[in-house]
């Protein structure tokens, strides 16, 4: 057997629980950094409430002073209907479905089930539907004649921003990432220019930087210079994770994603994880699905999936960023 035949389509229930619901919801979204909306409904509108910040009275009588209705606020998500398609040469395609199944040690490879084929299938091109949904929330620019052009990123709504100057916004030289200290000079600068909102939301749990691999690899380089002996078993072992006075340090892992963007290579973000957000929605509109079939004239395995997605940053007041110049 050199090539898969059986036909498979995911629609309803089956597109939700089955292709997209793993890894948009629970530990797998977490993964993302952001907040992830799933199949919310068309338009995707996110309500924010300020309540009213002084409603303490003096008790003196009886009656209502409650003044004015706290203040709603709220914003849409523009959601685009995105497609994305694989195709395999038929002998390739095999081996990598058979690679994953023999990775497996619960697997008998002497009766190969249609389900567990399915299952290999369906890891592959999710795998790869993630990976495109991870990398265009960041690099997305949909005025862009090629590449991750299918919705506007986060870094699409900052290039926007910059210039109705509604979050802070810095630029440094290249130069500067020479030297490991001027990421720790990066951190604070963002910090103490950061809306005084955004300091009091450190409490909350939630505030992050958002950082390429440069920087991410600088600020490491800067914890191996201390010489204490947790420097010395981070520069052995490895760092699980970083965090800058309390405030975890997450690399965006961008790579090659953002060559032949106009977007800066560099960059450095602070803001509430929650401010980020990705919303896809595979419910509600007809037509949604994900296929995988043979095409026998081509000799080619192909993938389909269709759905809707869309992201915005709910609040740019909310944002520290520092990007090369």
């Amino acid at each position: 057997m050199s090539f898969l035949e059986n036909p498979k389509q995911y629609t309803g229930a089956e597109l939700d629980t089955i292709f997209f619901r793993p890894f948009l919801t629970g530990p797998s979204a977490e993964e993302l950094g952001v907040r992830v909306l799933y199949n919310m409904p068309v338009p995707t509108t996110v309500q924010l409430w300020d309540g009213q910040r002084n409603i303490l009275q003096k008790y003196t009588a009886a009656g209502w002073s409650g003044g004015a209705a706290a203040t709603k606020y709220q914003k849409t998500l523009s959601l685009s209907r995105v497609k994305a398609e694989l195709g395999f040469s038929a002998a390739d395609y095999f081996s990598m479905v058979y690679e994953k199944i023999a990775a497996r040690a619960d697997v008998n490879m002497d009766d190969l089930t249609g389900s567990e084929l399915e299952q290999a299938e369906t890891a592959l091109f999710r795998q790869a539907v993630a990976e495109n949904i991870r990398a265009t929330m960041w690099v997305g620019n949909t005025a862009a004649s090629s590449g991750y052009n299918t919705f506007n990123g986060f870094l699409r709504a900052l290039d926007a921003g910059v210039t109705a100057e509604a979050f802070y916004d810095k630029s440094f030289q290249s130069t500067a990432l020479t030297d490991p200290a001027y990421v720790v000079e990066l951190f604070d600068d963002l910090w103490k220019n950061a809306d005084t909102r955004i300091q009091d939301m450190k409490a909350e749990g939630q505030l992050t930087f958002f950082v390429t691999s440069d920087l991410y690899f600088l600020y490491e380089k800067y914890l191996d210079s201390k010489g204490v002996d947790a420097a010395y078993s981070g520069t052995v072992d490895g760092r699980q994770g970083l965090a800058y006075h309390g405030i975890p340090v997450v690399d965006v892992r961008l790579g090659n994603y953002l060559t032949g963007t106009s977007y800066p290579k560099s960059f450095c973000l602070l803001t509430d994880r929650r401010n980020l957000v990705l919303a896809v929605n595979t419910a509600d509109f007809p037509g949604n699905e994900v296929r995988m079939w043979y095409n026998p004239d081509q000799m080619e395995n192909r993938q389909r999936a269709v759905f809707m997605a869309g992201c915005d940053i709910l609040d740019e007041t909310l944002v520290s960023y520092a990007h090369l110049a």
